[in-house]
């Protein structure tokens, strides 16, 4: 969207705004600053980082509140379980809105008079339209253009190979435990240093976090980063699971259609031609 933004095909975004957990990729960080640099900056768009703090840090800071991540639990009785899901809302939302507030004007904890909104682009696809929400405040309105453009990943990957852009890295913490084996095998094979890492944090973080440990609330069973609940260096990553073998096929479907076309480009329902037209519509930030 930011490309689009910068090149004029959707209308200019007063910012681009980068949630920052703290513990990313060193290839996303690599990437943002080439994005702001060829990108953002030519176009005159301020890219603003914004973070709630260092997830990896704050886990296992005993003197630190955590916001806890979804976790694979083994219960002493052997049965499986899962951590509740916090780390989204506190270093991605949380910081996200406290900017947007700062950029209205109205910081916490002054009230957003009515009417005094932003409208906030969400980069959500046809493929995942079932994630497209309202924001749930009334100072942010949420617009999703690549569904509106009638885009899908394919046509995003289409558009990013043809700015040099195709190997755009996946944002997400390097310890998350939503990761397939497929990203686990990657920083293993492609990473030795952030592989040491993860593998660091899952050992630290086998009896829960440090602050729970520090207050007394010891975790009963025992956490793990990796959905087999065993050790991170020891879970059986080189196995290639059912749902990551369907994202290889659309991966490989993906690169054939780049070199021979979309095969259903001329539906009458889905013409591909229509996101030209829509690229056109009133997506511009709200005043």
């Amino acid at each position: 969207m930011l490309a689009l933004s910068a090149e004029g095909i959707l209308p200019k975004i007063d910012y681009a705004i980068f949630a920052d957990t703290g513990w990313e990729p060193k290839s996303v960080y690599d990437h943002l600053d080439r994005l702001e640099r060829e990108i953002a900056k030519p176009a005159g768009i301020p890219v603003l980082r914004v973070s709630s703090g260092n997830i990896r840090s704050d886990a296992l800071n005993p003197d630190h509140r955590f916001a806890s991540m979804p976790l694979y639990i083994l219960n002493t009785d052997g049965r499986p379980g899962m951590t509740r899901r916090q780390c989204t809302g506190e270093y991605k939302v949380k910081p996200i809105k406290k900017k947007i507030r700062q950029l209205l004007g109205y910081p916490y904890p002054a009230r957003v008079p009515k009417g005094v909104f932003v409208e906030q682009w969400i980069g959500i696809s046809t493929d995942e339209f079932h994630r497209a929400k309202d924001a749930d405040v009334k100072y942010m309105q949420n617009r999703h253009p690549l569904i509106d453009m009638g885009w899908s990943r394919s046509d995003c990957v289409r558009y990013l190979t043809s700015l040099n852009l195709a190997k755009t890295p996946k944002s997400s913490c390097l310890g998350c435990p939503f990761h397939g084996n497929a990203q686990w095998r990657h920083i293993r094979d492609n990473s030795p240093a952030e592989w040491e890492d993860v593998v660091e944090f899952d050992a630290a973080i086998r009896k829960g976090n440090a602050r729970a440990n520090a207050s007394g609330s010891r975790l009963l069973g025992e956490a793990f980063l990796h959905r087999s609940r065993v050790p991170l260096g020891q879970a059986p990553i080189d196995h290639v699971t059912a749902s990551e073998w369907a994202a290889l096929q659309q991966e490989l479907a993906d690169e054939d259609e780049l070199e021979r076309g979309v095969a259903d480009g001329c539906s009458p329902w889905a013409c591909r031609g229509d996101a030209d037209a829509l690229a056109q519509g009133g997506f511009g930030l709200a005043t």
